[in-house]
């Protein structure tokens, strides 16, 4: 690897990112994302119904998902190795890029394990909620709501996560998420 002006490597695969990485493609890899974030809103709306309650806890919570999306491309995009490039699967290397400095990426794995907890609850919020909704009066279109939440939420979004955002991310190796229990980042 190279080293660019402050001192951190370049992903020498940068080139071929590019390729795969387009606007299209960044938007249809962040709908499980959205998905989780529109459908966890819908969840409040179908259980507390229209009132204003529901409409104050959906939006709430899509909050939540917008906040939770500048906290990671705040303070843990500048980490990454994708930091302000093309070959970011998400592109929020490219908006981190415009709002922080580049930060040493060999902290990643530190930074991750410290921020990643703040959008943790954004996958068990609407299914805690929903489940209470239920047991207080049975609802047919929430409990649709709460399996598709569930799929999206627990299958899809990590299955495309891991294929386009892991699957050939330079810093997997080191990468709490994606490390393999019991392998070290030099086996």
């Amino acid at each position: 690897m190279s080293q660019n002006t402050t001192g951190c490597d370049i992903n020498p695969d940068e080139s071929a990112g590019r390729r795969k990485n387009t606007l299209s493609g960044k938007i249809f890899r962040n709908l499980p994302y959205k998905m989780v974030i529109l459908l966890g809103a819908g969840i409040f709306l179908a259980g507390l119904g229209a009132s204003v309650w529901g409409w104050v806890c959906a939006g709430l919570y899509v909050l939540y998902g917008l906040v939770g999306s500048l906290w990671i491309i705040l303070f843990l995009c500048p980490y990454c190795r994708r930091y302000g490039s093309r070959s970011c699967p998400s592109g929020y290397g490219l908006i981190s890029a415009r709002l922080r400095k580049r930060r040493a990426y060999d902290r990643f794995a530190e930074k991750f394990k410290k921020h990643i907890p703040v959008i943790v609850p954004l996958w068990f919020i609407p299914p805690i909620a929903g489940i209470i909704f239920e047991v207080r009066h049975f609802n047919l279109p929430l409990l649709v709501l709460l399996v598709v939440f569930a799929i999206d939420a627990f299958v899809v979004l990590p299955m495309e996560s891991k294929k386009h955002g892991c699957g050939n991310c330079p810093q997997r190796d080191d990468c709490p998420w994606m490390k393999k229990k019991g392998k070290t980042s030099g086996s």
